[in-house]
């Protein structure tokens, strides 16, 4: 691992997981994390680390196929489930293609569920791929792993608020959507170093993200004091909130922009696993926090999310058809939320 120090708070949630002494001191840490830089790392979180070795592993054994038997499982064979692989570049961000290829999961749902009888773009089955067999094992158990530790830490991010542990699971979250990707960064050119990002400059969407990432580094985020470094710390998940956290506090809590650049030469992994807001839900500020100033001047992208309304499918769905385009126009048509 690298050694380089993190400007990030690290912090050791085990108090957290275990729902033991010192929960109020480690949610407080969350709070001022939340509120300076909307990035922190965890420790003590309990996910078994074998099985995030696992994880590495199977990821980098698909991530060397060749592109042919990769596109086995492309995204446009996930439909309106909107899973599966996409090469380098098929990714936008601001319009840009990133330089990066990787793979969509989300919560596994057959057939007959009501959702997918719907056509609800964004839900249905995975596409696991043939060429990489322990991949499923080590997706399922991960996404269930990090599901588990998204609630923990959204019952500090209450307590951080002074609101009752639970409030986000009885209003937000009791039934979470869940996404899971794995990134694989090819090294960037010498040449291209300068003007090519592996990921653009963004902000997440929904409440919380939880990354898992390899050696390499290369993950920046940004500060009032300018761009720092969120290098990999051993055994630590680096997370972020998001765009409708910020919105639910008000802009007490900070949707922060980050980008990557792998510069390093080897090839880079990172494994987002992003803990959201339900579907269906309406997302509206928490009653107890001070309505937000108009913050579309200073945001990134220049739109404020406190001018949102509706539900966070709708929120969603806005934004990934802007990332796929081309798959965005074949999946979305105009009756559909967020089209």
């Amino acid at each position: 691992m690298t050694s380089h120090e993190p400007d990030l708070p690290i912090i050791d949630v085990a108090p957290l997981v275990a729902r033991a002494d010192g929960r109020e001191e480690v949610a407080a840490r969350i709070g001022e994390a939340c509120r300076s830089h909307g990035f922190f790392y965890v420790v003590g979180h309990g996910v078994d680390r074998d099985l995030r070795e696992r994880l590495e592993r199977e990821s980098r054994a698909f991530f060397e196929h060749d592109l042919e038997t990769k596109l086995a499982i492309r995204m446009a064979r996930g439909g309106r489930a909107w899973r599966g692989y996409f090469p380098v570049g098929n990714e936008l961000t601001l319009g840009l293609p990133d330089q990066k290829e990787g793979l969509y999961f989300g919560a596994e749902l057959d057939a007959n569920h009501p959702k997918v009888l719907a056509g609800t773009p964004l839900h249905g089955p995975n596409l696991f791929p043939p060429c990489a067999p322990g991949l499923r094992e080590c997706v399922e158990s991960t996404m269930q792993a990090m599901t588990s530790l998204g609630h923990v830490l959204m019952e500090g991010i209450a307590l951080s608020l002074d609101l009752p542990a639970d409030s986000f699971a009885v209003h937000f979250t009791g039934d979470p959507f869940v996404l899971f990707r794995i990134f694989h960064y090819p090294p960037l050119a010498k040449k291209d170093e300068a003007t090519l990002w592996s990921v653009g400059e963004h902000t997440d969407y929904g409440l919380l993200t939880m990354l898992q990432q390899t050696d390499e580094g290369g993950l920046e985020v940004k500060t009032d004091a300018g761009w720092i470094q969120a290098p990999p710390v051993p055994d630590a998940f680096v997370c972020n909130i998001g765009d409708m956290l910020e919105r639910m506090t008000g802009g007490h809590y900070r949707s922060t922009p980050h980008r990557v650049r792998n510069t390093s030469g080897r090839s880079r992994l990172s494994f987002p696993f992003f803990f959201d807001p339900g579907f269906d839900v309406q997302m509206r500020p928490l009653d107890s926090l001070s309505a937000p100033e108009n913050d579309d001047t200073t945001r990134w992208d220049g739109v404020s999310v406190h001018g949102f309304e509706g539900t966070y499918g709708e929120y969603l769905l806005g934004k990934v058809a802007k990332v796929f385009p081309d798959l965005g126009r074949d999946v979305l048509d105009e009756s559909s939320p967020g089209a």
